[in-house]
């Protein structure tokens, strides 16, 4: 039983998903893989060049106002972020891809996602994101190198290849065996399916 989380952290949608995935699978007794990776080629293989949310007006705002209503009913706090929607969240997702190995990657992104869509931060910047290692009390420059090495930007890319073979087209989605399950509301649906 074992469900995967694949998100990204230009994704509004994710935010509220990891902020009660973790919770959520070990209420449900189902084992949770967190898996980062980048919607920016996924789009591009579709013929985007931004977000959708961006493409289509209408859509944007209806987007806002239901994050807005889903973040209240969370307790969370949402603020747009400080610079261009959707940020660039490149450097994040390799650091996250680290994490995904040495179990820090769960706190590192739900502490991104705060810094991106409650603080208003610039997760694209990397003094803020060696903060968050930092309070976590990691090596922030040793893990800023390893992100930074060719090799891992190979495994990072890799990823995003992985998850357009897995038909993953947007975040968050929930893969449990060959069934996927896209966006935040359809958590539940994953987990159901995974104890099944």
């Amino acid at each position: 039983m074992q469900v995967e989380f694949w998100y990204e952290f230009a994704s509004t949608y994710s935010y509220p998903a990891a902020m009660r995935v973790e919770r959520a699978a070990a209420e449900a007794g189902v084992d949770l893989v967190w898996r980062p990776f980048l919607l920016g080629p996924i789009f591009g293989a579709q013929g985007w060049n931004d977000s959708p949310f961006n493409i289509y007006p209408a859509k944007g705002k209806y987007m806002w106002r239901d994050m807005a209503r889903l973040c209240e009913a969370q307790g969370l706090t949402l603020k747009t972020p400080p610079v261009r929607f959707p940020q660039n969240g490149l450097k994040a997702a390799r650091l996250a891809l680290l994490g995904q190995d040495e179990g820090w990657g769960p706190e590192f992104t739900r502490r991104v996602y705060l810094a991106n869509f409650a603080e208003q931060k610039d997760i694209s910047d990397e003094a803020m994101l060696a903060e968050i290692l930092s309070a976590l009390g990691l090596d922030a420059a040793a893990l800023a190198a390893r992100a930074n090495e060719p090799a891992h930007k190979e495994r990072l890319k890799a990823q995003t290849e992985e998850a357009t073979a897995k038909g993953i087209f947007g975040a968050p989605s929930f893969i449990v065996g060959d069934e996927l399950f896209w966006g935040n509301d359809r958590l539940e649906a994953a987990l159901q399916w995974a104890k099944r």
